[in-house]
Order: structure tokens, then sequence, then C-alpha cells
């Protein structure tokens, strides 16, 4: 990137911790259990907020000051963010958006997810211009490098990695019985992988049972209530859940009812039970993993498979990072020349103030009433102002453009101050 450009003025950040460097318990750990509470604490910090929760990362993204950030995650006692600032921060989005930081590689769900969590924002009152330009563009430039690479060509998403996952465990899915909890988006995703297996039945659970019995019809399946699990997990081979709640819908005390239930006729050893939990926060209650016969599975365990994409994709994901940097540049060179905004409107206030002076002084030296005159008299010096100042407002937005804004400020500060132009030296 060209240097002149690498320096934002507009102030952005973005405080993240992902599946990169942390794992299931740590992300839950740092999780904003209510984002409503978390947008209404952040809105007077910042001129924009933004909180993106995934299943596998927490991003912060602020139109604002990196140290206000660091201190306000500081006083909610996470502080194991990275933050990035300026073009950093906006690559990063760029790069998430487009879904080369996902766990899957060229994964498409993260793209409405930002959306999703933007819309939260907007609705919040968080949502700053600039920070809503930043994310639209990230979205839009996700799209286009999809469009312009094979990043995405056969991609999984964690839900079909996780069908993958049960499949590598008992070798094949055929004939086997399904259940899975949750009927969001990526209990969707879920069941669409598991569609294309020759199951013997695949069972939906869902809080509301009403979305349960439409998924369900969607994939030839059957909805099931929530309190009637246990029945459903004695039957299964593989329990898949997604939820969104808060808490464990899976106990440790109802999974050691459903393993004596699944015991082996004539003998004490229960049939092996397959959990693959990628809620987050997570579904199953911690411990379940020592009631025996059961054999749990979190995200951490879809690492293996993103390596084996990533591999796959290696070179397309380069591709689209050589798009990104265009897009980059040339986003830096919008944000930058509106930066210049509050610059060029010390100059047109200066401009408005001369003008409508001098169009009255001229008016009472006419010494006319005349309503028509008057309306003459204003039109001429508005276009006069506005061609003036035309090509000084191109030089002072190009200034900005190109990371320069100390010469932007010094060419109105000679135009409405007098004061001498003061030339950087050139290295």
């Amino acid at each position: 990137m060209n240097s002149a450009s690498e320096y934002l003025f507009t102030p952005l950040a973005i405080a993240g911790i992902s599946h990169h460097t942390a794992t299931v318990d740590v992300l839950e750990q740092v999780r904003f259990p209510d984002e409503q509470v978390f947008l209404d604490k952040a809105r007077d910090r910042f001129r924009g907020v933004m909180l993106l929760q995934t299943c596998n990362r927490v991003e912060i993204f602020v139109h604002g000051e990196a140290e206000t950030l660091a201190a306000f995650l500081q006083e909610e006692g996470k502080e194991q963010f990275s933050i990035c600032t300026g073009v950093e921060a906006m690559r990063h989005l760029l790069e998430l958006a487009c879904g080369i930081d996902s766990m899957i590689v060229g994964e498409d769900q993260i793209l409405g997810q930002l959306k999703k969590s933007l819309l939260l924002s907007r609705e919040s009152g968080c949502a700053s211009p600039v920070l809503e330009l930043c994310v639209n563009k990230a979205v839009h430039a996700g799209v286009e490098a999809r469009r312009r690479t094979q990043i995405n060509r056969g991609a999984v998403s964690i839900g079909s990695a996780a069908v993958q996952l049960a499949e590598e465990q008992l070798g094949t899915l055929q004939g086997k019985h399904i259940l899975v909890i949750g009927s969001g988006e990526m209990g969707m995703l879920v069941a669409q992988a598991l569609a294309a297996k020759e199951l013997t039945a695949i069972y939906v659970a869902n809080r509301t049972y009403s979305r349960a019995e439409i998924l369900a019809k969607k994939i030839g399946g059957r909805a099931v209530r929530l309190d009637d699990l246990a029945r459903y997990m004695v039957q299964s081979d593989v329990v898949i859940s997604c939820t969104s709640a808060p808490h464990p819908v899976i106990h440790c005390r109802d999974l050691r009812e459903v393993m004596k239930t699944r015991c082996w006729p004539h003998d004490n050893t229960p049939r092996p039970l397959i959990l693959i939990d990628i809620a987050q926060p997570r579904d199953v209650e911690e411990g379940a993993e020592n009631v025996t016969g059961i054999s749990l599975f979190s995200i951490d365990n879809l690492r293996r498979i993103n390596e084996m994409t990533m591999n796959s994709r290696r070179s397309e994901a380069e591709r689209a990072r050589e798009y990104l940097e265009g897009e980059l540049l040339q986003f830096i060179r919008l944000l930058n020349s509106r930066a210049a905004d509050d610059t060029l409107a010390i100059l047109h206030t200066w401009a408005e103030a001369i003008r409508t002076r001098e169009r009255d002084r001229a008016l009472s030296r006419m010494g006319s009433g005349d309503e028509r005159a008057r309306e003459i008299m204003d039109d001429l010096s508005r276009v006069l102002v506005k061609k003036i100042l035309s090509d000084v407002t191109v030089s002072i937005r190009h200034c900005a453009e190109q990371g320069d804004l100390k010469s932007a400020e010094s060419l109105v500060s000679a135009i409405t101050r007098g004061e001498n132009l003061c030339f950087r030296n050139e290295e």
C-alpha cells in the first residue's frame, strides 16, 4: 500500500478474541451475555459501537479511540482482548467479512452475522454513519471477494463441519438416528447437511415447538419438544446441539439417566452416544464427558477440519487478500476525504459570512426593496463563491485522501487568516 495512505484520520478500533488464540472455555468467559446491556453501557463512550459474537469469536468495533476501548474493557473485567486500530482495524474487518479469518475458511455465515450485529447497533442508537459505512463496505467487499475467487467453493459451515465430525466418528451416518437441538441459523445448517445423508431419522428439538416443526418439515425430519429430549437421546446415535440459550440445555444428571436406558440387553455397558456441542455459550453442562458412554466434542475439535479446508483454499485466500488490499486503499482514501469535512466547514463558513455581508452591503447601496433584485444578487453571490472555492475544495480533499491533512489545514488557514503556507519537507 502507498505509504501516503497508510494513516487513517478517522479513529477506528477493534477489540477481538477468536478461535485463533482462545479455547471454547476462554471464549465463554469473555462473552457479553446481554448484548443490549453492553450497547447501552458503551453508547456514551464511543461515537459508534457494534458487538459481534459468534460461536468462535467476540469482536467489538468502535468509531472511537483505542485507549477508550481498552479502558472500557478493563472496567468490564475483559482484558483478554487484543486491539487493532486504524488501517489494521479496517483490514481485519474486511478479512473477517471475506471469511479469511473464519475457523472454516470461506464460510458465508459471517456476512449475515455482521448484518445482524449492525442492525442491533442501529436499533440501539449506537451506529454512527462512519461505523455503518465501514461495516456495509466490508460486507460488500466480502460478497465481491467470493464472486471473484473460489474461497467459498465447497465451503463448509461450522454446522456441516459438525456433521462431518460425526460421520468420521461413526464411519458412516447411513441408517443412523440424529437429534438436532436448536432451529436457528446454525441448526438450519446442521439439518441441511444431515438431509444429504441416508439417515433413518432426524429429530429436531427447539424451545419454540412451532419453529422445530418448520425446520423438521423442510428436511423430512420429526419435531421434538425440548422437555422430551431424554426420550430421543435414548434413540439417537448423535446429538448435535446449537441453541442460543444462555445456559446449558443438556445436564449431566439427565445424561446419566439416558445412558442407563441405553444399556445393551443383558449388559450394563451403555451404547455409545456422541454429543457435539457447537453452541456459544455451551449447551452441554460441564462434566458431561465423564458420563460413561458419552463422547463429547466441541468447537475446539473442529479446528482440524479448518486446517483441511485451509490447505485446499490457501491460494484462493491469497487472491482474496490481493483484492481486499485494493479495496482497503480506496476506502481509506474515502474516509480520509470525509475527515476533511471539518476543515472544509471552516473554509465555507468563512466564505458564507463574507458573501452575506457583501451581498447586504450591495443591496443597501442599491437602495431597492425589489425582491426579484434581492434573489438575483443572492444567487449571483452563491455561484461566485461556489466557483471560487471549487478548485481549493478539491485540493483540500485530495490532500486528506493522501494522508496529508496538515497541508489541507494550512491551505485553509492561508485563505481564511492570511497565514503562510506550511509545506512539509520532502524526504
